[in-house]
C-alpha cells in the first residue's frame, strides 16, 4: 500500500513543474504534482486515459482544442489518443493518474515543449 499526502510529498522546482511518482505498475502511473504559476505539461497525445484531481491552485486543462478552468476539487478525465495538457496560473498541487502508464516515447513531446518553454509542443 501506498499512503501519503500532499504535505508530505510537497515540493516544487524553479524551472519546471514537478511531478513525484508515488505508485506505478503495468497498469496504473500515480503522480502527484507540484506547479508554481506559469509552469505546465506540454499538449501531448499519448495512448493512455489520464484522471487529474486538483488538490489546490487554479489552472487550465486542454483537452482536444477546448481549455477548462480549474481548481480546487475539479476531476478532469481525459481518455487515451486526446491531446492533453496543464498549465498552472496559482501555485496548483493534482493528482494525475494514467492508465496504462505511457512509455518513453510517449513523453518526448512533452520533453521537446518543456525544453521549447512552449505548452502547445504539438
Amino acid at each position: 500500500m501506498v499512503a501519503t499526502d500532499f504535505e508530505s510529498e510537497r515540493g516544487f522546482d524553479d524551472d519546471r513543474f514537478r511531478a513525484n511518482v508515488i505508485h506505478e505498475s503495468d497498469e496504473q502511473k500515480v503522480v502527484m504534482g507540484y506547479f508554481r504559476p506559469g509552469q505546465f505539461i506540454p499538449v501531448h497525445a499519448p495512448d493512455s486515459d489520464v484522471a487529474i484531481t486538483v488538490h489546490e491552485g487554479e489552472g487550465v486543462v486542454r483537452e482536444g482544442d477546448a481549455d477548462r478552468e480549474v481548481e480546487p476539487g475539479s476531476v478532469v478525465v481525459v481518455p487515451a489518443g486526446e491531446k492533453r495538457g496543464v498549465r498552472a496560473e496559482t501555485e496548483l498541487q493534482a493528482t494525475l493518474v494514467t492508465s496504462p502508464p505511457p512509455g518513453e516515447a510517449a513523453h518526448e513531446p512533452v520533453r521537446r515543449g518543456l525544453k521549447r518553454g512552449e505548452f502547445e509542443s504539438e
